[in-house]
């Protein structure tokens, strides 16, 4: 899975007022992304808030941005949930034509054991037509899945890496110290790719990429001291991208660089007057 080093970028879903779908937007986000450098697509992870969309609008925005990218890099599908028989149903359901992977979130809500998790996550890679990438996010699941887990999942031969954004180093080195020679540890935290590469993972699956394409091709690809420059510049904005939750701040930010509109969805609101202005600021000094 070589191809799946680097940068992924997790795709924003662009809306117009209305919060239907602005495809144009999308357009012109995957031709920003891929002329930044990106190495592959995230498509419908939690920065596209899938959770908003309607099972017809995921199947169009998966073919929309399939058209677009037109071959150029891989593409990664975001498909999960907390209800592994529905998770399964989508797998029968889906055309996995021009999908490298899905990337597949804990489930959230539930608050399983770390049996459940395995048993889940089994259940999705037996059925899944294309390799699983396992997606730790305690933040939104309210579950952590263990070092230990994560490494009793990478003996399956369906699972391929694990998104990692628990934000505990230690965990992340427990995971890199056994896990299997071709097994990619990614990082979920656009701060810690730089330690994630450190303990020998393989990149990021980002939200900041969606703007700055460029910086984390520098980040992952340039010399060293390129690299630490990439990531010390993401110091100013990182904090922004999540004050009020993401991806309310990658959204204004695209907004302010004309790519798309910073339009969310419900209960999601667009940034507030304050934070508009601070991400503005930052844009500002990035010119």
């Amino acid at each position: 899975m070589n191809q799946l080093k680097g940068t992924g970028v997790a795709l924003v879903t662009p809306f117009h007022d209305d919060y239907s779908i602005d495809f144009e937007a999308l357009k012109r986000l995957v031709d920003h992304v891929i002329e930044g450098g990106v190495d592959y697509l995230v498509v419908l992870g939690t920065t596209g808030e899938t959770v908003t969309l309607t099972l017809e609008e995921k199947k169009q925005v998966l073919q929309a941005c399939l058209e677009y990218n037109a071959g150029r890099v891989p593409v990664v599908y975001g498909m999960g949930g907390n209800n592994t028989m529905s998770v399964l149903s989508e797998i029968a359901n889906t055309d996995f034509s021009g999908i490298t992977a899905i990337l597949s979130v804990s489930p959230y809500y539930n608050k399983p054991t770390q049996a459940g998790i395995i048993a889940h996550y089994k259940a999705i890679a037996d059925a899944c037509p294309v390799p699983v990438i396992l997606y730790n996010i305690p933040g939104r699941t309210m579950s952590n899945i263990t070092a230990e887990t994560t490494l009793s999942l990478a003996e399956h031969s369906n699972i391929i890496g694990m998104k990692e954004a628990s934000g505990n180093l230690e965990q992340c080195m427990q995971i890199a110290a056994k896990m299997p020679k071709d097994f990619l540890l990614v990082s979920g935290d656009d701060l810690m790719t730089k330690a994630i590469y450190s303990i020998g993972g393989s990149g990021i699956i980002s939200v900041m990429a969606n703007a700055l394409p460029a910086t984390f091709k520098a980040l992952c690809h340039g010399t060293a001291e390129e690299s630490l420059q990439a990531a010390y510049s993401l110091l100013p904005l990182n904090g922004l991208m999540y004050e009020e939750s993401n991806p309310v701040g990658i959204k204004n930010l695209l907004c302010h660089m004309d790519i798309c509109n910073d339009q969310v969805r419900l209960p999601m609101l667009r940034a507030s007057l304050a934070l508009n202005k601070k991400i503005k600021a930052e844009f500002q000094k990035l010119k």
